[in-house]
């Protein structure tokens, strides 16, 4: 029980360092698209994209850090290109659709949740005071697509529980029981008398006791 409390914790500090880092980037795209360093944003999109690479090939590769580093710069370059092109009228604005479900998969599910009211709550500040519901049509469809990019991180958090434990599995199976095996086939191979039973019912006993243990805690 104990453990458990203390992997709820971590992973709740986790998902809220996870989200205030997307909110801050999510501000700063605001802001960087209105000053005057928005008329390089394709170069600058290029320069985050080398980065991305060298970081994931020398310096994080396959690490959690690694996921949250796509994730800024993702978040990043398709905000830059949709502030820097027309926000809500931009015809990039489908873009944001893709954002929210590769957030959903790199990190935890509820980072979807972030996202989506950051950005309603911005895209409705900056936008002009008489901006018509039409308009504001697409800020609200991202309420609605939330759901299912919610969804489809649980399920990916599932798959990988499921492949964690079919690996606890075998790796249960080749190391733990594989010894007592040999040792029931060696008294067998061997068999003399009372000594080689004893040996063989011992062992299997211990299989059996492996055996509890693992399917209690599994």
């Amino acid at each position: 029980m104990m453990i458990n409390y203390v992997l709820c914790i971590l992973i709740m500090k986790k998902e809220i360092v996870h989200s205030v880092v997307l909110l801050i980037t999510i501000c700063f795209t605001f802001i960087f698209s209105q000053t005057s360093l928005a008329n390089y944003d394709l170069q600058i999109s290029a320069g985050l994209f080398i980065v991305l690479f060298f970081a994931k090939k020398y310096f994080v590769p396959k690490t959690p850090g690694s996921k949250l580093l796509e994730s800024v710069i993702f978040t990043i370059v398709i905000l830059m290109v949709i502030n820097t092109t027309g926000g809500l009228t931009s015809p990039f604005f489908f873009l944001i659709y893709f954002l929210l479900f590769s957030l959903a998969m790199l990190l935890e599910p509820i980072i979807s949740v972030v996202t989506t009211l950051s950005l309603i709550i911005l895209f409705l500040l900056v936008s002009p005071d008489n901006q018509s519901f039409r308009n504001l049509l697409p800020v609200f469809s991202l309420a609605f697509l939330t759901p299912f990019a919610l969804f489809l991180g649980q399920e990916r958090i599932k798959i990988e529980q499921l492949k964690t434990k079919e690996g606890n599995t075998l790796l249960f199976l080749s190391l733990l029981l594989k010894n007592h095996v040999k040792n029931i086939r060696s008294a067998v191979e061997n068999f003399m008398g009372d000594h080689e039973l004893k040996t063989i019912d011992k062992s299997a006993r211990k299989m059996e006791k492996l055996i509890d243990e693992f399917e209690k805690n599994n």
